[in-house]
């Protein structure tokens, strides 16, 4: 079982599975929300997320959840295509979570600048 924060400790939240797929998204959407040439990503059945702390404090729009204390980004979820999963930002997640592969999706708007590993 994972667990993880935002960056204030207000919202804490474990996973209850091991993601499913991690994914790095280098959409425009993600590059501009955080500031970055990609965003990691966990995904697990929506029933699998439990939050444990500072629910009250997530801001919800259809697609993006972050803490309105400090404005860290911890959920995204609402894809039509699948709506009973919940994609965590990796970078949230406080315990030690190797994935065994992470794909990158959404290439065509990467960055110019990224090296190749």
């Amino acid at each position: 079982m994972h667990s993880g924060s935002c960056l204030c400790g207000a919202v804490s939240f474990r996973l209850l599975s091991e993601p499913k797929t991690v994914s790095n998204c280098h959409c425009r959407m993600c590059q501009n929300q955080h500031s970055a040439a990609f965003t990691t990503y966990s995904s697990v059945p929506r029933s699998d997320l439990e939050y444990l702390s500072g629910q009250e404090l997530l801001t919800a729009s259809v697609i993006r959840k972050f803490c309105s204390a400090c404005r860290s980004n911890i959920e995204w979820s609402g894809s039509e295509k699948f709506p009973d999963w919940a994609s965590i930002t990796m970078a949230s997640i406080d315990t030690n979570l190797k994935p065994k592969n992470i794909k990158d999706v959404h290439l065509e708007s990467r960055v110019c600048w990224l090296q190749s590993s």
